[in-house]
């Protein structure tokens, strides 16, 4: 039966009775009302007041999104109202469900009354809210809850006057879930993210924090997308210590501020100029900066999110790019966080480059390109210098023997001039910084060769090589002739009036280098292993170079072993050795790697000689609802951890519940303007409560141990 013509209501039942106004139904009935689907026992339809009253069994569909259940319901089909008791809704998207005694709806906005509401399955839910009162919109999916109770099991644990919670992923303006953490030195640690998003093409979140004994601060980030091309994001952040805190602890500062700007945009030239050019252009740009490194310590209260280092880079890379041509302007711009001044950082402000591409002439034999650098390497205070650099090779080649052997001959042309400038606080600098250039020429010669064959279940490819430079003429000017004995010695390069002379000697040697692969007969890689050898013509007493092995073998699909090592003839010890073993099998996901590096430098330099480091990341994936993971990181020469971690996860379809214990060792700038650090430990609890969280929301508590 069709009862309204205009705003098209259909009721289908077994059995139809009509007495005047009244409709009753009964038998299997079914209401059909745009989107809407609702079945019951029996319904009774008033067709002059225009109410709708449903009994027993009562099921709403809303498309796929969500269904109400209740006894007794009453519609007003022409006013769009609707009154459900009792009342129980769930979601099929995000399985949350709510029971409550009764709701009534007003076209897309509905008021519950007294009711409970998780993700848990109904029958004995692992958590859940109960509440006196809720409205939800169904345009926004948006729902507001008053005087909301959290329960784990039958346990209340939480109370909050006010709550609101939306059943959709769409970015919308709110607030974020908060972290809560304690530590014995800075006190109770509170963060209440609060997060914008009025358009689509951008939002705003303001990270307000507040730790007790130590000082109060926030910090943002604005996020947008200004075109399809490019996108953005600038973060802002201001800390402010309690005095106490910054006596006890000897800081150099007592506040910590900065700034970092990043940009990408793969098409700028013709966004921003309106050009319709083929080639491509881009812009990227990382723009940092900050008073201390406290600035990035505390931004968060879980170290393991953030990482601290005592240099930073910003950097502005634009260029245009052709298939034959290349040009391109970089600026960078070093902060020494461990100095107060950065007034004698050099800084490379900009970098010019044009390249032309490899391009071939007779039948390909003959090979050639160009590249050309300018750098101009400034500071506030101290010498500047401008450095041009030229190189272009010129090779010739062929193949031999029915292309068995490839040889090639390759003719290098480099230059490089240096103009200086200085700072009115050089002028008692005694180091001559004359104009000049270097011109030089060096030959190389080649040949290769490279064989592959197959087995039934893997293939084995070979490839040998053998080149030879010698060196040429060269023409020295300026700085290079007054400098080139003394910084040509390796031992003087870090003296100040080397800072500038980065030119390496070429010398008459030979290079071997063999290449082995190994793919299976899926064509993936099993075995990579390189050996390369240098031997020298130009010096009898260091004839032979570092020998390098590198060596990348899947041992099986699951585990796999990587070496690279560098051995000293000289020393009669390696250089260097980094070993990496990974498993991934069984649920584990296991890596262990350890470098090892020697320097050759003397005992008495302020600077370690040897560096032996440890690290290892351990997770393993018990079943679907438990998982545990570690890390350790250890400085073997120094003798202490960097860095160390445990913890495990438990995850039900409703909820996850985790626990890690962390240390971590990081640097702070003290009064004295020299680096320390702080070892700080950690105890984190994760609970999230599905859907209302996920694994990204802060829901985080943290315990922060004595620092001793």
């Amino acid at each position: 039966m069709q009862l309204n013509a205009s705003d098209k209501v259909e009721i289908f039942a077994s059995i139809m009775d009509s007495t005047g106004s009244i409709v009753e139904a009964k038998g299997g009935v079914s209401v059909i009302y745009k989107d809407y689907l609702i079945t019951a026992d029996r319904a009774i339809y008033d067709r002059s007041s225009g109410f709708l009253e449903l009994f027993d069994n009562i099921r709403l569909n809303y498309g796929e999104s969500y269904k109400v259940l209740g006894k007794y319901a009453k519609l007003n089909i022409a006013k769009k109202e609707r009154h459900f008791e009792p009342f129980y809704m769930s979601d099929k998207e995000t399985q949350l469900w709510i029971s409550a005694e009764s709701a009534k709806t007003k076209r897309n906005d509905t008021d519950i009354s007294s009711g409970v509401l998780s993700g848990c399955n109904p029958i004995d839910p692992l958590w859940k809210i109960e509440f006196s009162s809720s409205d939800y919109n169904s345009d926004s999916k948006w729902m507001n809850i008053y005087n909301a109770r959290l329960y784990l099991d039958d346990l209340a644990i939480f109370y909050t006057p006010y709550f609101g919670y939306s059943l959709d992923k769409t970015r919308r303006t709110g607030l974020l879930m908060p972290s809560l953490g304690y530590s014995s030195a800075e006190g109770v640690y509170y963060e209440q993210p609060i997060y914008i998003a009025e358009q689509n093409w951008w939002d705003l979140e303001f990270r307000p924090q507040s730790r007790s004994q130590r000082g109060y601060g926030i910090y943002q980030t604005f996020r947008f997308v200004d075109s399809p091309y490019s996108h953005g994001e600038f973060r802002l952040g201001y800390f402010k210590e309690k005095e106490k805190y910054v006596v006890h602890n000897d800081l150099q500062n007592e506040s910590h501020y900065g700034f970092n700007f990043l940009y990408d945009n793969s098409n700028v030239l013709n966004q921003w100029f309106g050009s319709h050019l083929e080639g491509q252009s881009a812009l990227y740009a990382d723009i940092s900066s900050m008073n201390d490194v406290d600035y990035i310590n505390l931004e968060t209260n879980n170290p393991q999110d953030t990482t601290t280092a005592t240099q930073l880079l910003s950097r502005i890379n634009l260029f245009y790019n052709t298939n034959d041509q290349y040009i391109g302007s970089y600026f960078k711009y070093y902060q020494d966080l461990t100095l107060s001044s950065n007034s004698e950082t050099l800084q490379v402000l900009p970098t010019l480059q044009y390249h032309y591409y490899l391009d071939t002439l007779f039948n390909d034999h003959m090979l050639y390109n160009l590249d050309v650098q300018a750098n101009n390497i400034t500071r506030t205070e101290g010498k500047t210098v401008v450095q041009t650099d030229i190189n272009l090779p010129v090779s010739l080649q062929t193949s031999l023997f029915d292309e068995y052997l490839n040889v090639s001959y390759k003719a290098n042309v480099y230059m490089q001039h240096s103009s200086f400038g200085s700072d009115e606080k050089d002028i008692t600098s005694t180091t001559e910084y004359n104009d000049g250039y270097i011109l030089r020429n060096y030959h190389t010669l080649t040949a290769s060769t490279q064989l592959t064959k197959g087995y039934e279940s893997f293939s084995h490819v070979v490839s040998a090589s053998v080149s030879y430079n010698r060196t040429g003429t060269e023409s020295k000017s300026g700085y290079y002739e007054d400098n080139q004995d003394y910084c040509g010695d390796s031992a003087n390069r870090n003296e100040t009036r080397c800072e500038f002379y980065n030119i390496s000697s070429i010398q008459d040697e030979a290079e071997l280098d063999l290449i082995q692969y190994i793919y299976d007969d899926q064509a993936k890689q099993v075995l990579y292993q390189r050996l390369t050898q240098k031997i020298s013509y130009s010096s009898l007493e260091n004839r032979y170079g570092e020998i390098e092995h590198e060596l990348d073998y899947k041992i099986t699909s699951y585990l796999s072993f990587y070496n690279n090592m560098f051995y000293n003839y000289e020393k009669n010890k390696f250089s260097k050795i980094f070993n990496e073993i990974s498993f991934k099998e069984y649920g584990v996901n296991f890596l262990l790697s350890h470098l090892y590096k020697d320097d050759f430098l003397d005992d008495t330099e302020k600077v370690p000689r040897h560096t032996s480091y440890l690290t290892s990341t351990l997770r393993y994936n018990y079943n679907v609802h438990y998982s545990f993971n570690a890390l350790y990181n250890y400085d073997l020469e120094a003798k202490e951890t960097k860095s160390k971690e445990i913890g495990f996860m438990y995850k039900q379809r409703c909820w996850d519940f985790g626990i890690r214990y962390s240390e971590n060792k990081r640097p702070i700038l003290t009064s004295g303007i020299d680096t320390s650090s702080i070892y700080d430990r950690y105890l984190y609890f994760t609970i999230i409560l599905k859907p209302i969280m996920d694994s990204s929301d802060a829901s985080l508590l943290s315990y922060k141990f004595k620092d001793n």
